[in-house]
């Protein structure tokens, strides 16, 4: 993909009017729907590692980046990949999406990044899923957004503390907080792909230009390997015409990089939550749990 600046391709633009106004110039068919396409299943692997590391990154809460970690993780085990999620966000979201108790934890993401002595191994955990770890987070990661200013190449501390686990997994999934500080910023400088999820209403949409600016700054100065992965839709409905409009628009702005897999809103992914599942176990036969194994093909074919 080309973003701004990039000599690969044109510069990606929003739309100016972001805003149109509603009713009669809304798409009667379903875009979404329009864009779907089957995908074969993947070859097996024949041996794992060395792994790509995705960022999965919005500035905006609330637009689905755990959900879309976990169970984007989850589908890529069922094709045979070994995945590894780690939760860089002080909420710990993941990790309790995972039910995983990170507040009783001795040691989290926050020891391997500070302390020298602890490596990824070390506080890494097993899920329920085989082949599916996580590096739990807790409240003690805000810290680290402090601590790390004074450090010497801080915006690469992840990317020093992964080399150790890289060769162990096929796919590292990192669950961004939504802000753009210090933490994203090495979640970026790790990272060869970034999907963004992109709740379908205007306000998300806007967020992403000044995210494909930061994108664009650490490809440049820190990562000239970093590239956007895709936009995934998320929280999607196709029976307002709000949510059609808005998908409309952002494949408008950016085209194939929006992946052709959409996320539909549903009752299951909170129910997940509460289970401390995937809904590729929760629900197996679901469509959520189908669209996500859906995105894992999308992914493993890039």
């Amino acid at each position: 993909m080309a973003i701004r600046g990039d000599a690969a391709g044109p510069a990606l633009a929003l739309p100016t009017d972001p805003e149109p106004e509603m009713g009669a110039a809304a798409p009667r068919l379903d875009p979404a729907r329009a864009r779907m396409r089957k995908l074969p299943d993947p070859k097996p692997l024949t041996r794992h590692g060395p792994a790509r590391v995705i960022a999965m990154c919005n500035q905006k809460g609330g637009v689905g980046k755990t959900t879309s970690a976990i169970n984007l993780g989850a589908a890529l085990v069922e094709y045979g990949r070994k995945v590894l999620l780690i939760d860089l966000d002080p909420q710990g979201a993941l990790s309790v999406g995972l039910g995983v108790p990170a507040q009783n934890l001795d040691r989290t993401i926050y020891n391997a990044l500070m302390e020298r002595r602890t490596s990824l191994r070390d506080v890494r955990v097993a899920t329920d899923i085989p082949g599916l770890d996580l590096v739990p987070s807790n409240i003690d990661l805000s810290a680290a957004e402090v601590q790390l200013v004074s450090e010497v190449a801080r915006e690469q501390t992840l990317l020093r503390v992964l080399a150790d686990v890289r060769e162990e997994y096929d796919y590292v999934l990192i669950d961004c907080q939504p802000s753009l500080g210090l933490l994203t910023v090495n979640a970026l400088t790790a990272a060869q792909g970034v999907v963004i999820p992109l709740e379908c209403e205007f306000f998300s949409l806007r967020g992403v230009a000044l995210l494909v600016d930061t994108i664009e700054k650490v490809k440049e100065r820190l990562n000239p390997d970093l590239e956007i992965s895709g936009i995934l839709a998320t929280m999607y409905d196709a029976r307002t015409v709000h949510c059609r409009e808005v998908f409309s628009r952002v494949v408008e702005a950016f085209g194939d990089t929006v992946f052709r897999t959409v996320i539909q809103r549903t009752v299951r992914f909170p129910e997940t939550t509460v289970a401390g599942q995937p809904i590729t176990t929760w629900a197996p036969t679901s469509t959520g749990a189908s669209a996500y194994r859906d995105l894992a093909k999308e992914v493993l074919a890039l």
